[in-house]
């Protein structure tokens, strides 16, 4: 962990800790996967937003610290790996720093941006896993599972491709955990001509063992907590709709461990051979990541009385943060920071279509730099522009006209008047762009208690 003795020594500011009697603000946005570059969705659904408000806190005064970092472990870093014939580990290391260098591009505040793949992940997730086990919160049950005899491996959630069973929808590209057009959360064996994302064969079901977490019996204190804290914390419409969907679907108990070997390993002699589902242990990075900013993490993340958590993310993580996350914490019994408010985001989609990192659809974080169009633009039309209520639409056309008009014309034209009307023949000279003109100081306080 972050030894703050040698913070100074390093060049990097002592970490900011709890303050009694002061405003302390916990921000996170939702970690972004480490297996592609960042597109412009993925930084206005949820990194740049909370930035924003991250910013506007420090400026009120509070003390609030902004945690993020990349979600490194599961499935897809395996397939990208095998993609790049390189290991996991350097699939990690690679798109870390490229992520890394584009959130610096775009000015994000961020107090920590760490990485799931660390020790600290290993030893917070177990631990929560054990205060689980403890509590008799997980059970034991055979899973089906589809299982490839070419590749002679089970099939992760997202190494299956298929036909999505959703009447309405029928996407024939489906992944086995998501569907990409509709948004339903799925199991692999729901999908109709599923096909092994690796070699393209007919997968077949076989049992497997795995462990669960019983939601239903944490019905009652999640709902409890939900009820409360959806009002306390003003919760975004659609983080609301989408909770009470998942409640009204029902809960079923949640399977928190696959076939893989790229996660945080099980510590039970009977699943030693599997990890964590990527979904139970990539929420806990925020904690992990926090404790890597600070050895006194708990000081954040265990004081609900003195600490507020706020939220941000795009609209296909909220289950997994209204639901996964606070009955996985509920369940240890012990005294955690719980979510206060959640900020969603609906999707921000691409000319005629979405963006797809996948697909390598869209604009990429490294395409932003490379246009020369300053930072400042990008996150003035983002911003502008984000899918608070509805989806929204990037386009060129759209850019090229908000920029023109909105910023060119509307605020340079806005500047250029102020600038005229204070310049007059007395006062005190100061010099604009190539010339010299003199400023009338009492206008200047005019105009400026006006627009501030």
């Amino acid at each position: 962990m972050t030894d703050s003795s040698n913070d100074a020594v390093h060049g990097r500011a002592a970490p900011k800790l709890p303050i009694q009697g002061k405003r302390n603000i916990l921000i996170t946005s939702a970690l972004p996967y480490v297996n592609n570059v960042p597109h412009l969705g993925n930084i206005i659904g949820c990194v740049l937003s909370a930035d924003v408000f991250a910013r506007y806190c420090r400026l009120r005064g509070y003390n609030a610290i902004y945690i993020c970092g990349t979600d490194e472990y599961g499935t897809a870093t395996e397939t990208k790996a095998m993609e790049e014939k390189c290991t996991p580990q350097q699939i990690c290391d690679k798109y870390h720093a490229i992520h890394k260098e584009v959130y610096k591009w775009f000015n994000i505040s961020f107090d920590e941006f760490g990485r799931t793949s660390s020790p600290q992940q290993t030893e917070v997730c177990q631990a929560i896993f054990k205060k689980l086990m403890e509590n008799n919160w997980l059970s034991e049950n055979v899973m089906q599972q589809l299982y490839c005899d070419k590749c002679q491996k089970f099939l992760a959630d997202r190494l299956v491709e298929g036909v999505c069973p959703t009447q309405d929808c029928n996407y024939d590209s489906a992944r086995g955990d998501q569907c990409e057009k509709c948004g339903k959360l799925l199991n692999p064996i729901e999908l109709k001509d599923p096909r092994c994302k690796f070699c393209r064969s007919t997968p077949h079901i076989r049992d497997t063992n795995h462990l669960f977490l019983e939601l239903p019996l944490l019905k009652d204190k999640l709902e409890e907590y939900i009820n409360h804290m959806s009002v306390a914390g003003s919760w975004s419409q659609n983080a609301i709709q989408a909770t009470h969907a998942w409640l009204k679907e029902g809960l079923k108990p949640r399977c928190i461990t696959r076939d893989l070997k790229w996660g945080v390993p099980v510590p039970h002699e009977k699943f030693k051979d599997k990890v964590f589902y990527v979904w139970f242990d990539a929420p806990i990075g925020y904690v992990s990541i926090t404790s890597c900013y600070t050895p006194d993490w708990e000081k954040w993340w265990k004081n609900p009385e003195n600490v507020e958590l706020y939220q941000f993310m795009g609209k296909d993580n909220v289950p997994f943060h209204t639901v996964m996350f606070p009955s996985t914490l509920l369940g240890t019994s012990e005294n955690w920071t719980l979510m206060k408010t959640i900020s969603v985001t609906e999707y921000l989609n691409y000319e005629a279509g979405k963006f797809s990192k996948s697909k390598g659809v869209g604009v990429f974080g490294n395409d932003a730099k490379d246009t020369n169009i300053p930072v400042e633009v990008w996150r003035y039309y983002l911003l502008t522009n984000r899918p608070e209520v509805s989806d929204t639409l990037f386009t060129w056309v759209d850019l090229q006209a908000k920029l023109n008009s909105e910023l060119l014309n509307n605020l340079g034209n806005f500047i250029n008047r102020v600038l005229s009307f204070i310049a007059k023949p007395a006062g005190q000279s100061a010099t604009f762009g190539n010339g010299a003109f003199t400023l009338n100081l009492e206008a200047v306080q005019q105009i400026l208690s006006l627009i501030i």
